[in-house]
Order: structure tokens, then C-alpha cells, then sequence
């Protein structure tokens, strides 16, 4: 026997009336994250979803937030994020959530915690600022089962890496990082990359990269980029994008001509960048030649001490210095984070050879970068970029921006990279409009990191929430103060709770872990 069953819906309008909201914030200039206009609105808040859009002044709330000369935003999605172990020295993320960004993706270029459920749970216990998701990270997925090893899988390792990857995405790992520049991911074959890929594509996630070069050999590193992603079968991303050294300059039109034509073809590519003309990395993995590390730090230490070796290596830092990472003068390139000698810090290869009496030439500077690999290494800053490319690539309508930064990076990505788009190259440069800027940082990584749920504007979406003042956000972390906070961003809401108010961290830590789609515990 069937019975008829008659449903009555209410207006969501009508239902929203009904009790008070927790948040309602009014009379804002809304830029919803999709790229649309703007228009003006009130957005009524309960528990942590957007409950109402639309004319609510009178309604009753329990805070109340006048927004009346701000524009209102969806919080910003940084999708290649290093600060997933630097979060437990300070989880209110100050350097971002100062910004506007609301959610991190953790484990980038490769390298993430293995097995991942520890770092999760230790995550997820955390009370934190900021929402905060992982990649697995295919170079550190190769090194559980072959070390450093230069040399491809045998079918046996190869399917330990596979079901290395395949726990990882029940666990919650939201996709696949893999840093080809880095050893020991670089010393992987294409093949092996895809294979991996193929996994995490089967549970719904999606694939980074730190690309295999971003100097001479850009056009081969990115048309491999876009292979992971079609043999593999997931979206994929050329990740902190650019174009290295002066040979090179311009050449975004043909990265970006590669990855529209990949993209008519069925393709899911994009791209995402930092605003800076100088990166940052490590000092002996920028300038040695990877097949260097090949067996560990005791194998390099052998080489250097081999003069056949010893040689080609100082070519390739030659090379290197004179045709990419160098820019072509040991001045652009200065050191960060060394912990054998602080001395060094701040200062370039250049210099440091201008007080031991030595000329700044090629063959000097490999030398130093040589010593200072075998005395434990030092971060460095690159200065190897053009403006033109940044301001190409950030033009083009599938690249969303990403810091690449953490809350102890000695560079003002961390601490600038969305401010810096917004003062720069959209108040002042006028590169791209306000809401194009907003979708680059909201709606579009939201999409590519399938958090479907955040990133719009919307009734019924997670309510990550920025009021900011478009006319005075701005970096202020510079090379030479890396750790200044940015300005202009009022107040933050994350996940409905107010994380920042009048330019202030509250004691909210309203942040949760977020899982990837292939999670066993959803």
C-alpha cells in the first residue's frame, strides 16, 4: 500500500525569521568570490553557515557588525600553504589571517607527514585561527619506500607507494603534492608520478606541483605538469608559477598558451602564483644538481670530495647562478635561515665574499654555496623574476593566488602575498578589477580543492567571512622586514565565528581541519 505524503516549504526568508541570527553583519559592499559585480546586502550568520542574504537590518542577532564603507568578501583559500607544522608555535596564523586568508592547504611540493593520520589528529586537536587541509606528498611517499635512492621502483615499491597514497586519501588528504624539482621526487620518472596519480584521482582529489624546472627547461616542465594530470586522471595545477632567469623572460605566453590548449581538450589545469619577483628556497637544492644528493648527505659529502665530481657540480652552481636562480650576479641571490652561522643571514653571496676578500665572480660563489651546502645548507632568496611575467600570469583567468609562505618564512610572501595583489595590482597597478581579484583568491581555489562548501557568498555556504577597506589594504613585509603584518582587513569570520575584530586576532580559534573527499570517516 502507498500513501501520499504532502510536503509544505517555507520560504527560507520566513524560516530565517524565526529566530535570532548569531552574526548579522550590515550594510556591506558584498563581492560574493564568483567574479560578479558587486552589490549591496546584509548576510545573516546562525551557527557556522550563511543563513540569509538580503535586506536584514531589523532582524534579530546577537552581534551585530555594521560594514556600512567595506566591502565584504569570502575568506581567502591559500592553496599552497608550508605553515602545517609552524601552526603549533602560533595557531592564531596571524601572518595570513591579517590578510583575509581563512583556509591553508598544508604539505605542498611534494613532502608531507608519512604515515598522514598522526599529523591529522594532531591537527585536528588544535585550536586554531584558520581552517587547515593536507596533500599527500608523493616525494615524501617515494622516500618511506626508497630512501633517497636514485633509481625508478620495482612493481613491488611501486605498489607500497600506492597504498602509502591510497591511506592517505582515506585519511583525508585533499590531494597530491609533488615537488619534481626536489630530491628525492626528482629522481621519479613521469610514469611514476602518474601512477600515483591515478590513485589519488580515484578518490576525488586533485594534484599540485612545485613543476621539475622553472628556468631553462619551463616548456618541458609544465607540458609534464599537464601529462600527470590527463594520464592520471585528476585536475592539475602548476603550482607558485613563474618564469626564472633572463634567457627565459616572456615565456609565459607560451606556459599559458600550453595550458589553454590543454584545457580545450578536457584537461582540468590551472595555475596559481605569488607576487614577488624573488623566491625562496632552499640554498643547495636551487644550485646543485639534484643527481648531487643522490644517496643522502654522506653521498654528497663524497662527491664534493672527488674532484671529477667535485667539478661538474660547480659547473651546474655556475650555470645555475649565471643563467637561472643568480639572476646572473651572486648578488641576487641572499641568504635566510642559517643555523650553522647567523652571521651569514641577510646577506648575498656577494657580499659575503666582499669581507673574505674575494671577488663576487661565478667560480668564487660556487665555491661558497659549496661550503656553506657541506656546513648544513642555508635558505636563500632568489632574485630571478620579471614583473612582466607576474603580471601575465596574474591575468590570466585560471590562476588563483597562493603564498607558498609559512609563519616563519624569512620572505614577505608570507605575510603579504594577498594584501600585496589587492594594494599593487589592483588599487594601484589596476592589472586586473577588485572582484576578479577576489574570485582568484576564493571561489576559484575553492573549486580546485573541491571545498564546495566555502568560498561564495551564499546561502547555506560555510561562513568564512572578511570585511576589509579596499582602499587601504596593504603588504608591508618587505625583504628587509619580511614579518610585518599586512593592513586593512577589519574583521574575520571563520566558520561563523569571529576570528579577528577591528584589526585584531580574538580569542576565538574557531579553525577546524577540513578532509579531503576521499575521507573514510565522512
Amino acid at each position: 500500500m502507498r500513501f501520499a505524503v504532502t510536503l509544505i516549504f517555507l520560504p527560507f526568508s520566513l524560516l530565517a525569521q524565526q529566530q535570532p541570527f548569531d552574526v548579522l553583519i550590515t550594510g556591506a559592499r558584498v563581492v560574493d568570490g564568483a567574479g560578479n559585480p558587486y552589490f549591496y546586502a546584509d548576510i545573516g550568520v546562525r551557527g557556522d553557515s550563511i543563513a540569509a542574504i538580503g535586506l536584514l537590518g531589523s532582524h534579530a542577532t546577537k552581534v551585530r557588525i555594521d560594514a556600512r564603507g567595506f566591502t565584504l568578501t569570502p575568506g581567502f583559500i591559500d592553496t599552497h600553504n608550508h605553515s602545517d607544522r609552524d601552526i603549533f608555535q602560533e595557531p592564531t596564523a596571524k601572518a595570513f589571517l591579517y590578510q583575509g586568508v581563512t583556509t591553508l592547504i598544508g604539505a605542498p611540493d611534494g613532502s608531507s607527514p608519512i604515515p598522514l593520520k598522526p599529523a591529522m589528529d594532531k591537527l585536528n586537536a588544535l585550536k586554531m585561527s584558520v581552517n587547515m587541509a593536507l596533500c599527500v606528498g608523493h616525494g615524501s611517499v617515494r622516500r618511506a619506500v626508497l630512501n633517497m635512492e636514485n633509481r625508478p621502483p620495482s612493481p613491488v615499491e611501486l605498489d607500497k607507494m600506492k597504498a602509502i597514497t591510497r591511506q592517505a586519501m582515506l585519511d583525508g588528504a585533499i590531494g597530491l603534492s609533488t615537488g619534481l624539482f626536489y630530491t628525492p621526487a626528482n629522481f621519479a620518472k613521469t610514469e611514476e608520478v602518474i601512477e600515483i596519480a591515478k590513485v589519488v584521482g580515484e578518490y576525488g582529489g586533485f594534484h599540485v606541483s612545485h613543476i621539475r624546472d622553472e628556468g631553462n627547461f619551463i616548456l618541458d616542465s609544465v607540458r609534464e605538469t599537464i601529462r600527470i594530470g590527463e594520464e592520471g586522471g585528476l585536475p592539475t595545477q602548476i603550482t607558485h608559477h613563474k618564469i626564472g632567469g633572463k634567457a627565459n623572460y616572456g615565456k609565459s605566453s607560451d606556459t599559458l598558451r600550453m595550458i589553454d590548449e590543454a584545457r580545450s581538450r578536457g584537461v582540468d589545469a590551472t595555475v596559481d602564483q605569488y607576487p614577488y619577483t624573488a623566491s625562496h628556497t632552499s640554498l643547495g637544492a636551487a644550485l646543485l644538481p639534484q643527481w648531487a644528493f643522490g644517496g643522502g648527505a654522506s653521498a654528497l659529502k663524497e662527491r664534493l670530495s672527488a674532484p671529477e665530481q667535485r667539478s661538474r657540480i660547480k659547473a651546474e652552481i655556475v650555470r645555475r647562478i649565471e643563467n637561472e636562480r643568480g639572476g646572473g650576479d651572486p648578488k641576487n641571490i641572499v641568504l635566510t635561515n642559517c643555523s650553522f652561522d647567523r652571521t651569514l643571514e641577510r646577506k648575498s653571496l656577494s657580499a659575503i665574499l666582499a669581507e673574505r676578500g674575494k671577488q663576487p665572480t661565478m667560480d668564487n660563489a660556487a665555491e661558497l654555496a659549496m661550503e656553506i651546502q657541506l656546513k648544513g645548507g642555508c635558505s636563500a632568496v632568489f632574485h630571478w623574476i620579471h614583473e612582466n611575467d607576474i603580471e601575465r600570469i596574474l591575468k590570466y583567468p585560471w590562476t588563483m593566488v597562493a603564498s607558498d609562505g609559512s609563519l616563519t618564512m624569512a620572505h614577505p610572501r608570507s605575510y603579504g602575498t594577498f594584501a600585496r595583489v589587492l594594494a599593487r595590482y589592483v588599487r594601484e597597478r589596476k592589472v586586473i578589477p577588485f572582484e576578479d581579484a577576489i574570485r582568484k583568491m576564493s571561489g576559484l581555489p575553492a573549486q580546485r580543492t573541491r571545498l564546495y562548501d566555502r568560498g561564495l557568498i551564499r546561502v547555506g555556504m560555510k561562513a568564512d567571512l572578511v570585511i576589509l577597506d579596499p582602499n587601504k589594504v596593504e603588504d608591508k613585509a618587505t625583504f628587509d622586514k619580511p614579518a610585518e603584518l599586512a593592513v586593512g582587513v577589519r574583521d574575520v569570520l571563520v566558520n561563523g565565528k569571529i576570528a579577528m575584530r577591528n584589526g585584531k586576532e580574538t580569542e576565538e580559534r574557531p579553525g577546524r581541519l577540513l578532509y579531503g573527499p576521499g575521507y573514510e570517516g565522512k
